[in-house]
């Protein structure tokens, strides 16, 4: 099996906007990480596609926790790559992104993000696509990269044949 990232490349720790900042999630977040996903539970359901059903209504901090724990050891060992996208002093948690395998035919990569409801007026998400966008093509070793449910609707991406 092809890894999915190159032995020698060198994973990207960091992102930093004018008023966020991403950096690996770990389970040290899992408090701040809690609180984004449950105050945006029901709007998340849907985002990264249909019949997912992450978070779920009853998500436990516990649950959460190794949650957490699973995303950290799969960077620690480069199958895929989750950030926590927190404010610039690293108080609070304004979302997540996450760099992983694409599951179909014609993408090396697949990527999502999300921010929290209180930020969804604020203009975050805007600026948040702009820089995952930029940083995706400046400081990553993919070719073809899948932004499902975001650039590509759910229909189109789920009617894509598997590897």
């Amino acid at each position: 099996m092809k890894p999915f990232v190159p032995d020698d490349f060198d994973v990207p720790e960091q992102l930093t906007g004018e008023d966020f900042m991403l950096r690996p999630l770990t389970v040290n977040d899992v408090v701040k990480d809690y609180d984004a996903v449950m105050t945006s539970r029901a709007r998340l359901e849907d985002l990264f596609g249909p019949g997912h059903g992450w978070p779920a209504p009853d998500l436990s901090l516990e649950q959460d926790l190794i949650d957490l724990g699973w995303h950290q050891k799969e960077f620690q060992i480069r199958q895929s790559f989750a950030y926590t996208v927190m404010t610039p002093d690293d108080r609070r948690c304004l979302g997540c992104a996450y760099v992983e395998p694409s599951p179909k035919q014609g993408y090396d990569v697949q990527v999502f993000y999300w921010v929290r409801d209180s930020e969804l007026n604020t203009g975050l998400e805007s600026r948040l696509d702009d820089a995952l966008h930029r940083w995706i093509a400046e400081r990553w070793c993919f070719e073809s990269v899948a932004w499902p449910g975001r650039d590509t609707p759910w229909a189109e991406w789920q009617a894509l044949p598997d590897r």
